[in-house]
This record gives C-alpha cells, structure tokens and sequence, in this order.
C-alpha cells in the first residue's frame, strides 16, 4: 500500500510503499476512500518540519530544555545523534477518514466486513489503515454521499469542546475562528438549539452556517456589539477554534463572554489568562483534549476498553457516533465544506494549498481521494535487487519500533559486518519509517517469510516482550541464528522451552543484554581482575517514569520494567564477576505514587564471595544520571557515569571520558558477527539462561 508521510528535517511530504498492517484483535483493517487534511493541525506540522534546526528549537523550547538535560547526562554528541535521527524521520499523517471495513479482529462484535466506517485517530492519510474498535463508528446504509463522515474527527473535536463548555440548549454561544472546526462546531451548536456569533478576522460566512451575527474580531467595538445583541450580558459560552499565534483570541473570549460565563478551548493559540476579567466576572477557562475521553489511553485506544455509559456518556469513539447521527438524521450537513476533492497520490498538491497556497486558492475542507488498486494489499514490497557482498552476514529483521529504527540499525549497519535483508512488520508505519532510512530487498507483513527464506542467517527480533519467546522458538527450530532484544521472554515455562530448542538447534542464541562488552565496563574488568578478585558491586539505575498504562508495565506484555529491564544490570556484573550466580533477591519499595513495582534493590550473591546489589528506581531526577556502577575491589574503586566517563580511585586518581556515550551496542553486534563465523565462542547465552530463571523464580515464586 502507499502511505503519507512527512519529512521532519524539511516539511515536505512523501508517498512511501509499504505492506499494509495486518488485523489483530480489537482491531479492524479499513481500505480508506476519503481522508481528510487538516489545514490547522497539518499546516503546524508542516511550517514547523520547513524550519531550520535553530528555529525549531526557538519554536518548542520545551523539547529544548529536555535536550540540554541530555546533554548533561548522556553527553554532547550522544544527545546530537538521537535528535538529529528523530528529525531525519518521516511522520505519519492524517487522523480522520471514511472507508470500508475489509478484516475484523476478535474482540470485534458490532462491525463486520462491507461495513462502511468513519475512523479517528489512527486514520492516517493511507490506502489501508488498522483502526481500534472504539475509534470507528459505522454509517447508515443507503448514502449517496459519505465523503463528509471523514471530518468525523474535527467533529469530534468540536463536541468534545460543547461538552467541556456545558452548553444548554437555547444558551447564545460565541465561535472564535470561523475556519473548517469553526463552521462545523457552529453547525452542531445550531442543530442544538443554540444561538451562535462568530468571530474572525475576515469575513468566513457561508450560506450552510446559520448565524445570529458575525463580527470581525479586530474591531474594537466586537464586545460592546456582542452585549448589543445579547441584552448587554455578554454570550454564555466561548469556544475558541482559532489557531493562531496570537494571544489575541483569549482576550476577544474574556471580554464578551457573560457573568459566570465558560470558555473553552479547542483550538490552538497563546493562553496568556487576564486575572482582571476572569476575576471579576468569575470566568471558567477549560480546554478540550481532542475526541474525547479515551483520547491518548491506550487501554482505550489501543485495547479496546470501552468507558461505561453511565460513567462516561460521551468518550471518543460516542463523539464520533453523535456525530454520524447528527448527519445521518439530517440535523445537520457539512457538505458545502468540502472545497477540494484530491486523488492521493497528488496530496503534495493539498498540502502546497494549506501551505504556501501560491495560486491563492480558497478552500475550507480538503478531502484526498483514494483509487481502487489492486496492488495496495501486495503483503511483499520488493526493491531493487543490490549486490550483496561476501562474507557480510545476511539479516531478517522482525519489528520496526523505535529501538529497532533508532537505534539496532545505524549500529548494525556501521559495523560494515552485516547485509539488511529483509524487514518483517504487522504496521504499515513502521516498516515504511524504516526502509525511508535503510535499504531491505524486501519487506513484508508476513514474519514467516523471513524464517523460511534460506538467504537470511540471523534472524532479530525486537518486539513487544510477550512475543519474543514464539519467534525466539519458530527461528530456532529452522536452524536460524537468533539476536533478540531482552528479555528472551516473560515465564518460566517459555524459558525451559527455549533452552531446549537451543540445545537441539543450529543456530545460536543472542540476547540483546549490551552492557558488558562496553569499552569501560572491560576496563573496569580488567584494571580490578573481577574475575580473580572478589569485589562489591553497586548498580543504580535511574530509569525514570514510565506511566501505568504504557504497555512495559503492562505484565502480559512488558512483563514489567524489573525483567523487561533490570536484567541488563543482573548482565553486567555476572560478566565483570564471571563465577556462578548463587543468588538473586528482590525487595520492593512501597511508595503509593508509585504502584508497579518499579521501584526496587536487588541483591546478588556470586559463588566467588563476590555481592551487589542494583537499585532500579523511577523515582529520581531526570537531571540525573541514567546508570551509574561503583565496583570496590582490593583497595580500589572505580565509578562508572552513564557510559561516558570513569573515576578510577586507588594508587593514583585518574578521569577517563568518552565523547560518546558507549553502551556496548557496537561492540555486541561485532561479537555476534564473531560467532556467528566461528571465531568466537558464544558464553554470554549461558548468564542470560541464569539471570533470567533466577528473576522469574524470585518474581513468580514458582507460581506460574
């Protein structure tokens, strides 16, 4: 299928091939016939994408203070690297269409396939699209025209901004911004029974958006007109859907509205707040986040679930459903919104009009179509075969998150050891983010292709955690050599399982556990002799917050940031160590605020006296290192800081620092390579063997 993207390095816009996602559960597949462009919300993406690298940090200063706390943590050039590698990533865009229902996943009850749908959210500007069952609403049979159900979204943003401003039938309320939100959030409020003045800087009016009045916002009389034709009280209700980078709007909402009065917010301006106005009428100001109430959940969003009506009348996806009902009733039409009709594969064109727009055209709703093409459900994207050269080592790469894209291919790739082959993924987004930046021969949807295909040596895998062990297993069993993102996987009855098909395979076992082949853990191992001399060893890993609902601490999936993440620690000192694990033991803080057992000491005994202990904590400071290890060892001491620099503390005192950040990665992959050609011995899948089962074992108790 084809997709559209934008390139955040220059605000231009890219159709890149890519295989379409395939149906998971509470998911259904959508062949898209209308998406929308949104003139605010993609315009702001595009003009910030064209600016300069200066002005991009002068335009969100939010993200800059976060890259300068980088830069005191991780250093200079690492914290370059990783925002220079974000902008050079495409964007998808899009979030609002219409379409038919092609594939429904379990957990899908009231839409079957031939089903014709508006989508939100995850409605990108794309031939297909795999959309979460509260995010689709299904429309009535019998249209003749369904082409303004795919402003489902902007609809949605506009009840959602009536809802938050408590609007009552028969309230007169103002609409600052008379663009497409604008006219569509008048048309609502009138279907209502609700009075509407609006207010723009030029004149917007159209004949479909009944109106009491019209008032240029820049005239100096616009409250004292507003009190005019409200019996001098002002509007009851404000909803703001300007975007603008002007303050300008919030000061017009404060002085027209009434005693008492609410205003809201939905679109996108300055929010300086005037205390004197606000105070002396006791204003109330809120601020609509988008849809609705499930927006940005992902156990709503992404699980499929749903909010309780009783509880919630109106959530994300019943937004959308009002919203077809208010057309589908004939309450209220959109249609002479739609200015421009666009085929696909001419969206440059769409996004040049809400740009530059040099033909000076005048549009309100833009609509891409898009074309009957047999080829969009192609599951293989080949390219152009490329020489491969000897002696490389050929790989299939299944998932395309952000480590994979970030992170696991720029290294790989710099080694000059390793040839891409082939990149597996059930999203279209990743997969398409990906092969924009590296070269595959092919990509697909279809993870058993790169298992079968006799042309790939190793198989990686760099998926959500619960997945790992079933792939792990399938590679195994084809005699594959596989490198896999910790951890191998989430229970003890998949450990056994994989160990078995270790020892009956071909292939060789990696587990993505960096830390010790970084250049200074080594020279902490060899400047102390660890592995002769008992030491003490203590391990802080300042991890930071990760929310609830983010799928690492969800344990059917992440299993949990103490074995999706502690593991690389438990690593680190079983090398520098290198005798028998005897122990492992871990102890939670209780802390209310913090209720995922992320916060924890873990304590190690080695059968060489050697102890330590790791503190995995998402309590501190971002400003803050991220990892630091103190090793005392034979009347020395060496502190490690974050991988970039070392304190050595003994007959002398001396600093040593790197200019990057090293972590092991590179040093990982060249010894994985080193295996692989049987020139290195393959030890480290043994601790992995061990850490793991003493984690799940002190974890679960036994009890799986």
């Amino acid at each position: 299928m084809k997709q559209l993207f934008m390139m955040v390095n220059d605000g231009s816009v890219k159709i890149i091939d890519t295989p379409p996602p395939i149906v998971k559960d509470n998911y259904v597949i959508v062949e898209t016939e209308y998406t929308v462009v949104s003139a605010g919300t993609e315009r702001g993406l595009t003009s910030f994408g064209g600016k300069n690298l200066v002005q991009k940090v002068l335009a969100r200063p939010d993200q800059a203070r976060k890259i300068i706390e980088k830069m005191s943590t991780d250093g200079i050039l690492t914290t370059l690297d990783v925002a220079l590698t974000r902008l050079a990533e495409p964007m998808p865009m899009g979030y609002s269409g219409v379409g038919t229902v092609v594939a429904c996943g379990r957990g899908v009850t009231d839409i079957v396939e031939d089903d014709r749908v508006a989508m939100v959210g995850q409605a990108y500007h794309a031939e297909v699209n795999r959309v979460n069952r509260n995010l689709i609403a299904k429309l009535p049979e019998g249209l003749n025209d369904y082409r303004q159900y795919a402003m489902c979204a902007l609809g949605g943003i506009a009840l959602q901004g009536i809802h938050q401003a408590n609007i009552i039938a028969g309230e007169t309320v103002a609409v600052i911004g008379l663009g497409l939100v604008g006219h569509i959030t008048a048309r609502i409020l009138n279907a209502y029974g609700c009075d509407v003045i609006a207010y723009d800087i030029t004149d917007k009016r159209l004949p479909g958006t009944r109106l009491k009045a019209f008032i240029n916002s820049n005239s100096e009389n616009a409250a004292d007109m507003t009190r005019s034709l409200t019996k001098g009280n002002g509007v009851d209700k404000v909803i703001i859907t300007a975007a603008t980078d002007s303050n300008s709007p919030m000061d017009l909402a404060a002085d027209i509205a009434r005693d008492r009065g609410i205003i809201c917010m939905i679109g996108v301006t300055q929010m300086n707040l005037d205390r004197r106005p606000y105070y002396a009428k006791e204003l109330t100001f809120t601020i609509a986040r988008s849809y609705g109430p499930g927006r940005y959940d992902p156990s709503y969003e992404d699980n499929g679930v749903d909010y309780p009506i009783g509880h919630v009348r109106f959530t994300e996806g019943r937004n959308i459903e009002e919203f077809v009902r208010l057309i589908s009733e004939g309450r209220a039409d959109f249609t002479d919104l739609i200015t421009h009709v666009i085929p696909f594969e001419e969206a440059a064109r769409a996004y040049e009009m809400i740009t530059t727009n040099t033909n000076h055209e005048r549009y309100i709703g833009v609509l891409l179509q898009y074309p009957e093409r047999d080829k969009k459900w192609t599951p293989v994207i080949t390219n152009s075969a490329k020489k491969i050269i000897g002696g490389k080592i050929r790989v299939g790469l299944i998932g395309s998150g952000n480590f994979s894209r970030n992170t696991l291919l720029p290294i790989m790739q710099s080694t000059g050891l390793y040839e891409l082959k082939a990149l597996a993924s059930t999203g279209g987004i990743g997969a398409a983010q990906a092969s924009s930046s590296f070269y595959f021969e092919y990509i697909t949807n279809e993870y058993r292709r790169l298992i079968d295909d006799p042309e790939i040596d190793l198989v990686i895998i760099s998926t959500n955690h619960n997945t790992h062990a079933k792939f792990i297993l399938e590679a195994l069993e084809a005699n594959k050599h596989v490198y896999c993102e910790k951890p191998l996987c989430l229970t003890l009855d998949e450990l056994e399982h994989i160990e078995s098909a270790y020892r009956s395979s071909n292939g060789e076992l990696f587990c993505g556990m960096n830390r010790r082949y970084s250049p200074l853990v080594n020279k902490i191992k060899e400047m102390l002799s660890t592995d002769k001399i008992p030491a003490v060893y203590d391990y802080i890993a300042n991890a930071g917050y990760i929310p609830e609902n983010h799928w690492t601490q969800d344990e059917a999936v992440g299993g949990g940031r103490i074995i999706g993440e502690a593991c690389h620690f438990v690593d680190t000192i079983q090398y520098l160590d290198g005798s028998k694990l005897e122990s492992l033991d871990v102890t939670y803080a209780a802390n209310e605020a913090y209720p995922k057992n992320d916060n924890a000491i873990v304590t190690l005994r080695f059968s060489s006296g050697a102890a330590a202990s790791i503190i995995y904590t998402s309590m501190g400071s971002k400003k803050y290192p991220k990892e630091q290890l103190r090793v005392f060892s034979n009347g020395s001491v060496c502190e490690l800081n974050n991988y970039i620099s070392m304190r050595i503390y003994g007959n002398i005192k001396a600093v040593m620092i790197k200019l990057r950040q090293d972590k092991g990665i590179y040093d990982e992959y060249k010894h994985i390579a080193s295996v692989i050609s049987g020139k290195s011995e393959n030890n480290a899948i043994e601790d992995a063997f061990v850490n793991h089962r003493m984690i799940f074992e002190r974890i679960f108790g036994g009890k799986q």
